[in-house]
């Protein structure tokens, strides 16, 4: 009688956790939140199995949490999982580093992917021997029940983050787009003048800026900026900033008056939590005269009969302070054939393999050493020179390259 009895305990027992499987299954099959399984998984093992404290570690990017936990009380926050739990690779008893804890739980769970663990189950019982404890007796289904559980929960995990990281490329592959749209969709090449410009962003968009405009038939202007920082943030910065200043062109013939207007945008746009570097000049034909203002760019090279020369002229960022006091304007006389080439620092300080930066001098010997070169060319051989320089490294920053040379 006893005998069948067992028997019958043993097959209530099978049946149970047979269709706890085929339950747990279809859930993720049918696509469950993590909640939904986790509360399965509890109703498993409390209300069925009669398993009575439970605790569930997983690991995550923030790093270890408990997402499942019944019979304890807020002890179990004490557990140093680095400590008590990291080193534990198979399924066995557990020693807490702060001996008060080791009336909880009878049993660590291990769960790896390869050698990586993803997460520790603690189950321990408090109205049963050992030889009989559920903990126990069920220790293998338990395992397999856990594994289950926690991969599908990894899986959802990694669901998510494709997810995530699809919407990102899209947004991505948008803002490249639209911050194309923001670049001259073509650059004057003729008798009178000759234009070229290169961008690389250091991602799918970034913070660099160039433009040329005709202000009117005898004047045009051009610029390069750069935004601090890089990505997304950088990218719709720069895209507001190139907006006001194609406005603000067409008021105002001042690029003293300019600059001001544009930091003042710049810091309520901004906030003070980014900058931008910018250098803004105008030619005019009639006169032969460059006007420019450097505000804290990368000064521009000017090269006329293999004498090269700075644009230093101008004053602070903008964005950095909430008034520009001084701001200096640099006029020069331009002969026939000068070159002027702006760039931004993702060239200048791109290093080798030995960290040592490019550097303006080895830019400023590229641009002497080539008067005879067209624009476009001269861009070209610049860029082959950097890569050729930087050998394996990779580039740490947006790059933004335009010459102009005035025939």
């Amino acid at each position: 009688m006893t005998s069948q009895v067992n028997k019958n305990i043993e097959k209530r027992i099978k049946d149970i956790k047979l269709n706890s499987l085929l339950e747990i299954t279809k859930a993720i099959n049918n696509n469950f939140s993590t909640e939904q399984l986790l509360e399965i998984f509890k109703e498993v093992l409390e209300t069925k199995l009669k398993i009575v404290k439970l605790i569930l570690f997983s690991h995550d990017d923030n790093g270890w949490k408990c997402i499942l936990k019944y019979g304890v009380g807020e002890e179990y926050k004490s557990i140093n999982i680095e400590q008590d739990l990291l080193s534990i690779k198979e399924i066995g008893p557990i020693n807490f580093s702060e001996t008060s804890l080791n009336k909880l739980f009878d049993i660590v769970i291990p769960v790896f992917h390869k050698s990586q663990p993803l997460a520790y189950v603690l189950i321990g019982d408090s109205e049963h021997k050992v030889e009989l404890s559920p903990s126990y007796k069920h220790l293998n289904f338990v395992q397999t029940l856990t594994s289950i559980i926690v991969v599908a929960i990894e899986n959802k995990k990694l669901a998510k983050e494709n997810i995530r990281q699809a919407a990102m490329k899209k947004e991505l592959e948008l803002g490249s787009e639209m911050q194309s749209m923001l670049f001259p969709a073509t650059l004057p090449s003729n008798s009178i003048i000759d234009t070229a410009a290169f961008y690389l962003p250091h991602q799918k968009v970034g913070g660099d800026y160039y433009d040329f405009s005709w202000l009117n038939k005898s004047e045009c202007a051009f610029c390069v900026a750069d935004v601090s920082g890089k990505g997304i943030a950088a990218a719709l910065l720069m895209s507001n900033f190139q907006a006001n200043l194609r406005v603000l062109f067409n008021h105002t013939t001042s690029l003293t008056k300019l600059v001001r207007v544009l930091n003042t945008i710049v810091m309520a746009t901004a906030k003070g939590e980014k900058f931008i570097t910018f250098f803004i000049a105008k030619y005019n034909f009639l006169t032969s005269t460059l006007t420019y203002i450097n505000a804290a760019h990368n000064p521009p090279i000017l090269s006329s009969n293999r004498s090269v020369s700075l644009l230093t002229k101008g004053c602070t960022g903008l964005g950095m302070f909430n008034k520009i006091e001084t701001i200096e304007e640099g006029v020069i006389k331009i002969e026939a054939g000068t070159s002027i080439v702006c760039y931004t620092d993702g060239l200048v300080e791109l290093e080798n393999e030995n960290e040592e930066d490019f550097g303006i001098d080895r830019l400023k010997e590229i641009i002497q050493n080539n008067p005879e070169k067209d624009m476009s060319n001269l861009n070209k051989l610049i860029m082959e020179s950097v890569i050729s320089y930087k050998q394996s490294k990779p580039y740490i920053d947006d790059i933004a390259l335009f010459s102009i040379r005035i025939h």
